[in-house]
């Protein structure tokens, strides 16, 4: 067999999707206010604690080393602050809003010559639902209903009510209307979200694991969070005055605000951390989307770099690229590398996708630290 066929192969075959640890747990056996404890954290680590999922959950229960803690802080805080975020559960990090919009009286989105008007929930409109359709992926229903009968309506026949999650997709929405000559107003899948619990960090984490009858926050001042007591640490509402032993998180992602080429990048990274991220996942590219909203350049640049004499993109670690998320244009076509040579970045506006870029480009950077 040809060597470098062989190769290749050999690169598919190992071809996996690394699971996504985005932060490690510190227990802090010391009692301490909420605030008391967001400062010491800050400090010395991230953050307050932050649970994406009932394994950070279980990852958190495994850091706490003492069995005779009873109530432990967190980093979830209520806050009044209101959110948008698509049926499908995804966070709407990509917005297109109509002029003056949303105006914040109502909580669900309807699509209007490709921008975004909020809309009473109650109106009924025709809506578009995300299907398995091998063409479009997209189901346009020609019924007036409202928001949650549209929703409830994809749900049992198709998918679930369309999320838009970039600019690609909101183009690719509008000639689907255009091209069929649909209603000029249909609901899509946002609706806004009056949860007032935030993260310490500012993350964009719906994830609650709040025990029976909580947060109990009637009548009271109880705007912080522990997690309880027993084996299940199910979480309950506390004044954020009582002093308890918390929870701090480090990120596994640091995004670093120095303008450096690729290469330089690369020996900070591995000088003061463990390398230049790669993204292997969507989940790990929800992570690093979420880093990248807070650089200072267009793109930051990736551990991914292109090795022209296969015409193939790696990672620093060695893994073929398995999971993509180029824009178009990039990462599917010969470089030419009798120019010079190219890597990996990710945009830091618009809707996020890779780009291929000269390595001498000086860029702000994400290192990973494992």
């Amino acid at each position: 067999m040809d060597q470098t066929l062989y190769l290749i192969l050999l690169l598919i075959a190992l071809c996996s999707i690394s699971e996504c640890v985005q932060r490690q747990y510190h227990f802090i056996n010391v009692l301490k206010t909420w605030t008391e404890a967001q400062r010491f954290c800050r400090k010395n680590y991230t953050d307050l604690a932050t649970v994406d999922n009932m394994n950070d959950m279980n990852e958190l229960k495994k850091s706490v080393n003492d069995g005779g803690v009873q109530y432990i802080w967190i980093g979830l805080q209520k806050t009044s602050v209101d959110k948008w975020q698509w049926s499908s559960g995804e966070p709407a990090l990509y917005l297109n809003w109509g002029s003056g919009q949303p105006d914040g009286r109502v909580e669900c989105a309807m699509m209007r010559n490709g921008e975004w008007h909020d809309w009473s929930c109650s109106n009924n409109l025709t809506f578009i639902c995300s299907s398995s359709n091998m063409n479009t992926g997209l189901v346009f229903v020609n019924q007036t209903k409202n928001w949650r009968d549209a929703q409830s309506y994809c749900r049992q026949n198709h998918i679930d009510l369309v999320s838009v999650r970039n600019q690609n997709e909101s183009q690719q929405i509008q000639k689907f209307i255009n091209d069929n000559h649909r209603s000029n107003d249909v609901w899509i899948g946002l609706f806004r979200v009056r949860d007032p619990w935030q993260w310490s960090d500012q993350s964009n984490s719906s994830f609650r694991d709040w025990n029976t009858d909580e947060p109990d926050i009637i009548g009271k001042l109880k705007n912080c969070t522990v997690i309880g007591p027993n084996a299940l640490r199910r979480w309950h509402a506390d004044s954020c005055n009582n002093q308890f032993p918390f929870v701090c998180h480090e990120d596994k992602l640091i995004l670093i605000k120095e303008n450096l080429t690729w290469p330089e990048a690369l020996r900070h990274c591995r000088q003061n951390y463990t390398d230049l991220v790669s993204v292997h996942s969507v989940e790990m590219q929800e992570e690093v989307m979420n880093v990248v909203k807070r650089a200072s350049t267009e793109a930051v640049w990736l551990g991914l770099h292109n090795y022209c004499q296969m015409n193939m993109w790696l990672w620093l670690s060695g893994e073929i690229v398995c999971y993509q998320n180029w824009a178009p244009g990039n990462g599917t076509t010969p470089e030419n590398c009798s120019l010079t040579k190219r890597k990996g970045a990710l945009q830091s506006g618009g809707d996020q996708r890779w780009i291929s870029l000269p390595e001498t480009h000086k860029l702000n950077f994400i290192c990973s630290r494992s």
